[in-house]
């Protein structure tokens, strides 16, 4: 059995119409409601979110929702302004978490 996933990206408009191209759905938000009412609907249809960290700053509840669950995983992306490592910091915890020591 086959399972096909969608993935999305959630941002402010500048830093994510660039995923439409790549075939990528692409979901504006310009607020922390709106961000976490869009996050919520899409984690029921979606297998991976990009979410800029900008957003992402904005909700960090609403991710840590979702990082105990198979799916969906959320994914946090520069956005056009830049990084504020939040992606990265994540990402080391999880190393950390799995192999017992940060090897990055």
């Amino acid at each position: 059995m086959i399972f096909m996933y969608k993935i999305a990206v959630v941002g402010d408009k500048e830093s994510v119409l660039a995923f439409q191209a790549l075939g990528v759905e692409v979901f504006t938000v310009s607020g922390e409601v709106e961000a976490r009412k869009i996050v919520d609907t899409l984690a029921k249809d979606y297998g991976i979110i990009f979410i800029t960290e900008q957003i992402a700053s904005l909700i960090e509840d609403t991710i840590t929702r979702y990082d105990h669950q198979f799916s969906p995983a959320v994914i946090l992306i520069p956005s056009n302004q830049g990084t504020l490592n939040i992606g990265m910091r994540r990402i080391n915890e999880n190393v950390e978490k799995a192999v017992g020591s940060n090897i990055l």
